[in-house]
């Protein structure tokens, strides 16, 4: 037994849904199951055996919404093993429950805090070659990755289950977060060099300010990678601040 490919694209679009019904008590359940509703009438012919199907994703669920894609395609790998009747309904709660919260995490720290940074950063680092258009840059750029991002733990959750696990870590997304945080920083100094560099030009500083911005930037990332507490860094960049001020 398949879900027909047209299913199996209704179920992946409705995904991008499911947080539409989010409430404190349930959470995204409203959205899983609207999610997973088009696949019950080609598993279960029996009304009483959808019903039970449904029942059994009622509890509480909450994962990152573009990684809950993986739970979704993996949620119908075990329903269509039990609708052969090869395995349990257990098996379906125990993979939708051991990965809602380590998905969560694994999203938060590669979409939230890794991918949007660095691709708005780079958006607006474009803003003096591409003007106006440098937001479409960050439109398209993210949304590229993070729908390929879901269409493909979609795939790889309904296609392996639980070896879904096994193929997310093949990708090394920590490695991949770090250096994404690494290009919204270089970024980030980039621009801030370019608006030193201009403004202060308008005021009639001195044109190596921009390049001396551009070496503290670069000398405070590394000494972070190297451990160094950032009150210290705070502290020092109060010093040079206070020092600069004295001086001109």
């Amino acid at each position: 037994m398949k879900l027909p490919f047209r299913t199996l694209l209704r179920i992946a679009v409705r995904t991008l849904f499911i947080q539409a019904g989010f409430s404190p008590e349930a959470m995204q359940t409203l959205g899983l199951l609207y999610a997973l509703e088009p696949a019950w009438p080609h598993l279960y012919p029996e009304v009483e055996q959808r019903n039970e199907a449904m029942r059994r994703h009622l509890s509480p669920f909450n994962t990152h919404p573009y990684a809950a894609a993986a739970i979704v395609g993996g949620i119908l790998f075990y329903e269509v093993r039990l609708a052969r009747g090869e395995g349990s309904a257990e098996d379906v709660t125990r993979f939708k429950q051991t990965l809602m919260g380590p998905l969560a995490a694994l999203g938060d720290g590669f979409f939230w805090l890794s991918l949007r940074p660095a691709t708005g950063a780079v958006g607006v680092a474009l803003v003096p070659l591409l003007g106006v258009w440098a937001p479409l840059v960050f439109l398209v750029t993210y949304n590229l990755v993070h729908l390929a991002t879901r269409g493909w733990l979609f795939v790889t959750g309904y296609r392996h289950g639980s070896a879904v696990v096994a193929k997310l870590s093949e990708l090394k997304v920590p490695m991949w977060s770090n250096r994404l945080r690494g290009l919204a920083a270089a970024a980030a100094g980039g621009m801030g060099v370019w608006l030193a560099l201009r403004f202060g030009a308008l005021g009639g500083s001195t044109p190596w300010l921009g390049a001396a911005c551009l070496v503290l930037g670069v000398g405070a990332v590394l000494l972070v990678e190297r451990k160094v507490p950032p009150l210290v860094l705070l502290y020092g960049a109060a010093a040079l601040a206070t020092v600069a001020g004295a001086v001109w």
